[in-house]
């Protein structure tokens, strides 16, 4: 690392390890984090100093607050060797957000040697952005197939009317499926996979275990690409950067793999949610048949993600009503700004402009890569419109402050989406094969190809969406 100049904070403003903080994640924060977020700006300001599971952090709550720490990379770095409590040894022995921090990944680094990982992203992605390429196409009727295929064993396992948990039984397989075509992955790396991931953001007890299987899931599927080259993402890392040792490969397809399967699928279920839930905005976008503005409003909304990764102060600095000294760690939180951009300025939000102030994707300099910001937008989009093109009634089964959520230091996700559905006549249930998109367009041996993969994937999430009652 550079070294970088530090100012002095004033003698008298009080450094963050001596001022006595609330633990952020309590039972009020689970059952209603907006409150939460109101109560630490009414007293602190725009910025609060917050216990996260015994580490005093500063959370950064308005809007504008948080967009100067995610586009200010020269005052806010992402480099965890910035953190001057865990270079003091300061942090709780085994704290578990530590593990996923101490992945060395394009999203910890600064400066050129981000620009340049970034670079190597970017470039292996960029044939699966556009739908004009063979990838593109190839991926973007995959998802409309593996969404169709789902709704399909919806309607085989519980009929044209019947009860459904769209977290479960929809969108967890379907962006399971779509990261396994993308990835290369072969099946058996599967729904565990994704269950480690979940247990990485959620900073419980296993959290670094957990981290640890997820690692070795992607180096082993780095050497397997390595050795047998296909038209996936992992191939064409290589491709982009053959310099990639097969443990930093894995370490970038592991840090995209939570952003794909559990990021992502968020945001799909936050949408639903808004819809079902009966938000006038969302609702209005969806009637008018823009899609990707009903994702923007509950973005806005419901964020997929609550508190962005830490930023670490690369000198003292004046943020909010407090000085924040060189080597603090800061959490931008975007669902507290997104509750401060909508107090603010509800006209913006209310108006028929795209509403894309939001921050699900980021912003500033380690915003969510273009390329990879279109094909999630895609995904989400794809996901979504399915739903309402099969389903001509969903509605859910439980009221909506009655829905359990993982509640954690990172993400804000449903747990389940219960509802109850009626399948229009234009459903596929009577379909066969994955893929059938009725289309007419021949299809490519790689688009047979993907339908053998999921065809086998299906299997085995079977037991997992329907209890095994078929096909065990």
């Amino acid at each position: 690392m550079e070294p970088h100049p530090f100012g002095t904070a004033p003698a008298d403003s009080l450094p963050l390890e001596s001022l006595s903080v609330e633990p952020l994640l309590t039972s009020e924060f689970d059952a209603d984090p907006g409150s939460v977020y109101g109560r630490l700006r009414r007293t602190y300001g725009p910025v609060a100093p917050v216990g996260l599971l015994g580490v005093p952090v500063w959370l950064v709550l308005d809007y504008r607050e948080v967009l100067e720490v995610l586009r200010n990379e020269s005052q806010w770095r992402r480099d965890i060797r910035y953190w001057r409590a865990r270079a003091e040894g300061r942090l709780p022995h085994g704290w578990p957000l530590l593990a996923g921090y101490e992945v060395r990944q394009t999203m910890f680094m600064d400066d050129e040697e981000h620009r340049a990982a970034r670079q190597t992203y970017h470039t292996a992605l960029g044939p699966f952005q556009d739908s004009r390429t063979p990838q593109g196409w190839e991926l973007r009727s995959a998802v409309v197939a593996y969404a169709d295929e789902l709704v399909a064993m919806l309607a085989a396992e519980s009929g044209a009317v019947g009860f459904a948990d769209l977290a479960a039984q929809y969108t967890r397989p379907l962006l399971l499926m779509v990261t396994t075509r993308l990835f290369g992955c072969p099946v058996e790396l599967g729904d565990e996979l994704v269950m480690d991931l979940w247990r990485m953001l959620d900073g419980g007890p296993d959290a670094g275990p957990a981290t640890g299987r997820a690692l070795a899931a992607m180096t082993r599927l780095a050497a397997h690409r390595r050795a047998l080259p296909g038209d996936d993402l992992t191939s064409y890392m290589l491709l982009a950067d053959p310099t990639l040792s097969d443990e930093q490969l894995g370490r970038e397809l592991f840090m995209n793999a939570v952003y794909l399967t559990d990021i992502t699928g968020n945001m799909v279920c936050n949408t639903l949610l808004e819809v079902l839930r009966g938000n006038a905005t969302v609702r209005r976008s969806l009637s008018a048949g823009l899609i990707g503005e009903t994702v923007n409003r509950a973005a806005l909304a419901n964020t997929p993600v609550a508190n962005m990764c830490f930023r670490f102060a690369a000198r003292d600095v004046r943020l909010g009503n407090f000085w924040i000294r060189a080597g603090d760690v800061v959490s931008p939180s975007s669902a507290a700004a997104h509750q401060d951009l909508m107090a603010i300025g509800s006209h913006i939000v209310d108006s028929t402009v795209s509403t894309r102030a939001h921050l699900g994707w980021g912003a500033g300099p380690h915003q969510c890569p273009t390329a990879a910001r279109e094909l999630a937008g895609t995904i989400v989009t794809t996901a979504v419109g399915r739903i309402f093109e099969h389903f001509t009634k969903v509605e859910l089964t439980l009221p909506p402050d009655q829905l359990p959520w993982r509640s954690g230091p990172v993400v804000r996700g449903l747990r389940l989406l219960p509802v109850r559905y009626e399948l229009s006549g234009r459903s596929p249930a009577g379909r066969q094969s994955v893929g059938g998109n009725g289309s007419g367009v021949a299809r490519s041996d790689a688009v047979r190809a993907s339908e053998r993969h999921a065809r086998g994937l299906l299997g085995a999430l079977r037991q997992l969406m329907f209890g095994g009652r078929k096909g065990d």
